[in-house]
């Protein structure tokens, strides 16, 4: 299997295979990198909306203002992100911003500030930018071991840049097996797989369970 995801999330996902007794390579397609940013009042909005631990990671000590505001979790994981920070998180997710967001209005906390990534989609909250993930050079002898693989999607942004990478070098996609972290990564990834696997919840342990139910038996020594 090939992970693709950036640090430090990677050791997590390597250190998870490993322990599964699974043959892993690790070929990151991004590198995450605080942004400069300054931190807006905090009496104009309700909550914070969290979609990556990674605006914890980088967001520096900007975070101290909005300490107040409670948080709105993507997802589990986001969420204890959040609490080991020592934020207090309202609500938590399923892994679907939009939902999410819908919940946090009828909740009562409809004006959100979502620190966010540079490359993201619209989430219904005013944003700003706070880290960036940063596309690494990818070699051609690189993009040759995804083929007869199973290559780890936890993002769709790494959707959309392994088949471009994989089109690029001109691998056949016939060849190459992948596991998405949700629909929506699956989607971006787009047709002419081997196969597809997505995770039952978007989660790292559920994406591994994927990858491993696709993955064909391996031959005896």
């Amino acid at each position: 299997m090939i992970v693709v995801r950036p640090a430090p999330g990677d050791a997590r996902t390597l250190e998870r295979l490993a322990a599964r007794g699974v043959d892993v390579e690790l070929i990151p397609l991004f590198a995450v990198r605080p942004v400069a940013w300054t931190p807006p009042e905090p009496a104009a909005f309700d909550a914070l909306l969290l979609t990556s631990a990674n605006a914890l990671r980088h967001g520096g000590t900007g975070l101290d203002r909005l300490r107040r505001l409670p948080v709105v979790a993507v997802g589990a994981a986001t969420a204890a992100a959040a609490r080991a920070a020592g934020f207090v998180v309202a609500l938590t997710g399923d892994g679907d911003v939009a939902r999410v967001c819908d919940e946090a209005a009828s909740a009562g906390l409809g004006r959100l500030l979502h620190l966010a990534g540079r490359d993201r989609k619209a989430a219904g909250a005013t944003a700003i930018t706070v880290y960036a993930s940063e596309a690494l050079a990818v070699s051609p002898d690189d993009v040759a071991r995804f083929a007869g693989a199973t290559v780890l999607l936890h993002s769709a942004r790494a959707a959309t840049m392994v088949a471009r990478l994989v089109d690029r070098d001109g691998i056949d996609r016939a060849r190459v097996r992948l596991a998405a972290f949700s629909p929506a990564v699956a989607a971006a990834v787009g047709d002419g797989w081997q196969e597809v696997a997505i995770a039952s919840a978007p989660t790292d342990p559920a994406l591994i369970e994927a990858a491993i139910d696709q993955r064909p038996p391996r031959a005896d020594k």
